[in-house]
């Protein structure tokens, strides 16, 4: 196990040398009620007090109710300024415009509400001169399991490094609110939406070969598919030289 209290002190010190660098004024992050956007938040708030969280719902009843209460939970117990924006019409107009010129797969329709939520934060972002915190952790980047331009658009991410053992190890350390630890991951792309069942592996399996190299033959044909098929969300876009 990781020794968080000097995980806490060296990620403080990693924020605050970006924010100075920037010469930005503060932090903005999507505050989604889930592990990551809560470990992020806290320690972008214990690094940098003028640190904004923005709880987006869109749609998902999940978004209006737990996700949302734990969001507001984490938020007052580490007392991180919380802004909502219900994206819940931009959506659907962006779904009614994009059905004039194509059918959208569900996967693509899926998509649309981290994007908004990337506008969103960069709206905030330069009119306030903040910095955009990344919420992303290792497994997921591994896995691809983010969206492009979407949560994957970020200024800095403090939590990249960490797999989702150790998110869920450093929340305990911090004293973060039991339910946020307790309940299972989810994007909230659509209803009922879990990541483990999206991807067909648990995180436990995913952490287990990044620490070890080993996974059964079933697990082992997901990670290599998923992480092939995504190589293209982990390295600049491509550019004729």
């Amino acid at each position: 196990m990781r020794d968080y209290a000097k995980e806490l002190e060296a990620r403080i010190a990693f924020i605050r040398n970006a924010v100075e660098s920037a010469h930005a004024k503060g932090i903005v992050y999507g505050n989604s009620g889930g592990k990551d956007s809560a470990l992020v938040g806290i320690l972008c708030k214990l690094a940098c007090e003028n640190t904004v969280g923005i709880i987006m719902p869109c749609a998902s009843k999940r978004n209006f109710g737990e996700d949302m209460e734990h969001g507001i939970e984490v938020a007052n117990q580490f007392n991180i300024e919380t802004r909502t924006v219900d994206l819940t019409a931009q959506k659907a107009l962006a779904v009614e415009t994009l059905e004039k010129v194509t059918e959208p797969t569900a996967a693509a329709l899926g998509n649309i509400a981290p994007r908004l939520r990337m506008i969103t934060l960069y709206t905030i972002g330069q009119s306030e001169n903040l910095l955009v915190a990344g919420t992303g952790n290792r497994s997921e980047i591994y896995m691809g399991y983010f969206t492009k331009w979407g949560d994957g658009g970020h200024d800095l991410n403090p939590i990249a490094d960490l797999t989702v053992t150790e998110i869920y190890e450093f929340l305990r350390f911090l004293e973060a609110p039991a339910g946020i630890i307790e309940k299972a991951p989810s994007a909230g792309l659509f209803e009922g939406q879990t990541d483990e069942e999206d991807m067909g592996i648990t995180y436990a399996a995913i952490d287990h070969f990044l620490m070890t190299g080993e996974a059964t033959e079933k697990d082992r044909e997901i990670l290599d598919r998923y992480h092939s098929r995504s190589e293209h969300k982990r390295r600049m876009p491509l550019t004729y030289a």
